[in-house]
């Protein structure tokens, strides 16, 4: 419809601007001359009356001796003189000796345009309808036309005003050692190539999501100061098969005609799966696309000047040609922030924030254990909207802390109405989590404990480790499944078996999760031997991801099953020896959340006392 009334407006005003035109060709006086035949003509010639007549053409302007009278017109024909008109109609020798007569010249602008007007007007007309009408048609076959084009977002240097450097990516230390050798082969190439060294031709990026591998990919660019070429993955791959092969053509070709210069690929395992493991065969044109990749990075032309940077956080699933030296020479990979990291990324992400004195980064990043750099971005993100909601001028430590539960939970919801039952078995469930993971001397401490709702969970014991982890020993895999436990084994004590809810499911799937990964993966049974079960690799039919086969005989399953429980049996048991044990602190812990409904690691250590040590 808007198109529409934008092709009615078009047509409106070329009207609009004939009619002025028309308009200006009109001449003679203002008022309309009377319209006369030739008979009257000549009478009023012999009778003297007429002073002047102004030939034009086909038309005759006449001009009587009486000031009063009006100007009359004759129509003649235009092939006949105006002499022989007046001969031929009778008028005499004498008042035609005495009649004053000009012949204007018919050879100016206005007589073609006066003829040639009204005939390609229509014309004209018509050519502007049929010009309007098909603009859009014509769009469309263009872009049929371009399906083999790429369209890659590019980057030039002296057009990049947000330009990014190592100095915007903190953390990343060797990720940013290793990319500072690509930035040196384009700055100065000939320095590696006095000493024999080729520039590599494909760098990998490898990492969890939201550890800053396009970040990274920006920051290459913007310290080298080269031309940047930016696709995902998605974008190659159409419904007509040699579509994306053809687009992985065109974006190198226009990377070499602006060499040096860096092409960035994100979730490049989009077209770049292993080939060949589909059920009932691959997809025909992403594995084209695929070949094409491999080809351009190394295939019988040199591919010059250009270097190829990828990001994914599923390299386990590419094809192994796309791994092999000459193509991705160098993979990077991209670890979550360690402590001193995320003290780093918070500091950037702070700078344009009021962020109140008391709040410690420090604290904050040893507080955030796990999480990346998207995420901390977030939570202070969303601690500001929460300060600007609450009407504050600066951050403080309560909206900061409120937001880093908000981000790993999701929003409180107070406005959830629950009855004064199901209130007292939340903070008994919790409590008995609370307590549990208290006592367990290999456990992370409790940092706080709320039955206010967040997102799916009723209510929840956040736990906070004091230091970054980087492996799991088997002591703190059972003192995690015994909390895991803990408030399972307080519902059944307080409130019978019967009266058991739902509320222990999640606790009670993530335990059976961690037992399995301990006898399966990780060879934490003694029964079973240090080997791992179950070979898991992925295969996509019909939407279903299979991601484990069966690599052992159905005896061994048995006792697979076997060893998983025995091992949640143990955890139940610690549990329900630790929750007999404290069962006075577990009530003292029920009665400040039914009154507060959320307390913080100093009142939950006040209540219990001081954590255990190894």
């Amino acid at each position: 419809m808007r198109q529409l009334f934008k092709n009615f407006l078009y047509v409106f005003l070329v009207l609009l601007l004939v009619a002025g035109v028309l308009g200006m060709l009109k001449v003679g006086d203002t008022k309309k001359p009377e319209v006369i035949d030739i008979s009257k003509l000549v009478t009023e010639i012999n009778a003297g009356a007429v002073q002047k007549v102004v030939v034009a053409g086909d038309i005759v302007q006449v001009t009587l001796k009486d000031p009063a009278a009006k100007a009359q017109e004759v129509k003649k024909e235009p092939t006949e003189s105006f002499g022989e008109l007046l001969k031929n109609y009778g008028a005499t020798d004498e008042a035609r000796k005495n009649l004053a007569i000009e012949i204007k010249d018919e050879s100016s602008w206005k007589f073609w345009v006066s003829n040639l007007v009204p005939a390609l007007l229509p014309l004209i007309i018509i050519m502007v309808f049929l010009y309007f009408m098909t603009r859009s048609v014509q769009g469309s076959n263009n872009r049929a036309m371009g399906f083999g084009q790429s369209n890659p977002r590019e980057v030039k240097p002296e057009e990049n005003k947000e330009k990014k450097t190592f100095a915007d990516v903190a953390g990343a230390r060797e990720a940013k050692n290793e990319l500072e050798e690509v930035v040196g082969f384009l700055r100065d190439p000939k320095k590696f190539a006095d000493m024999g060294a080729k520039i590599p031709k494909g760098v990998l990026l490898m990492g969890a999501p939201g550890t800053g591998k396009t970040l990274l990919a920006k920051a290459v660019a913007g310290e080298a100061n080269v031309p940047f070429f930016h696709m995902s993955g998605s974008e190659f791959v159409e419904m007509f098969v040699g579509v994306g092969a053809s687009r992985v053509r065109d974006l190198f070709g226009k990377a070499k005609k602006a060499a040096p210069a860096i092409i960035f690929i994100d979730e490049i395992d989009a077209v770049g799966r292993r080939r060949g493991t589909g059920l009932g065969g691959g997809h025909d044109e992403r594995e084209q696309t695929l070949n094409q990749i491999l080809v351009e990075m190394d295939g019988f032309e040199p591919n010059l000047g250009v270097i190829v940077m990828a990001a994914t956080n599923r390299p386990d699933v590419l094809d192994p040609a796309l791994l092999r030296p000459g193509r991705f020479d160098r993979r990077v990979v991209i670890d979550m922030p360690d402590i001193q990291d995320r003290e780093e990324i918070l500091k950037i992400h702070a700078i344009g924030k009021p962020i109140g004195e008391e709040v410690s980064l420090r604290k904050l990043a040893e507080r955030t254990p796990g999480f990346t750099g998207a995420d901390l971005a977030n939570l202070l993100n969303e601690a500001a909207i929460l300060a600007v909601r609450r009407n504050k001028n600066i951050v403080s430590e309560d909206e900061i802390l409120e937001s880093v539960e908000k981000v790993l939970l999701g929003p409180e919801r107070k406005s959830r109405i629950i009855s004064e039952q199901e209130k007292k078995m939340t903070a008994y469930h919790e409590a008995g989590h609370a307590v549990v993971g208290h006592f367990m001397v290999h456990g992370d401490p409790i940092r706080k404990v709320s039955i206010i709702s967040r997102g799916n969970a009723g209510g929840y014991t956040l736990k906070m480790p004091t230091e970054d982890k980087h492996y799991h020993t088997l002591a703190q895999f059972k003192d995690e499944l015994a909390m895991m436990m803990g408030g399972y084994i307080v519902e059944k004590m307080i409130f019978g078996d019967e009266m058991i809810s739902t509320g222990p499911s999640s606790d009670l799937r993530n335990a059976t999760r961690v037992a399995r990964d301990m006898v399966m993966r990780y060879g934490m049974s003694d029964k079973l031997g240090a080997r791992t079960y179950g070979e898991r690799e992925e295969m996509i039919f019909l939407g279903k991801e299979i991601h484990e086969q069966q690599d052992y005989s159905d005896k061994t399953a048995e006792l697979i099953d076997k060893e998983v429980g025995e091992i949640l049996a143990e955890a139940e048991k610690r549990a329900r020896e630790t929750v007999s044990a404290n069962r006075e602190a577990l009530e003292k812990i029920v009665v400040a959340l039914m009154e507060k409904e959320t307390i913080e690691q100093e009142e939950i250590e006040a209540i219990l006392g001081a954590r255990p040590t190894v």
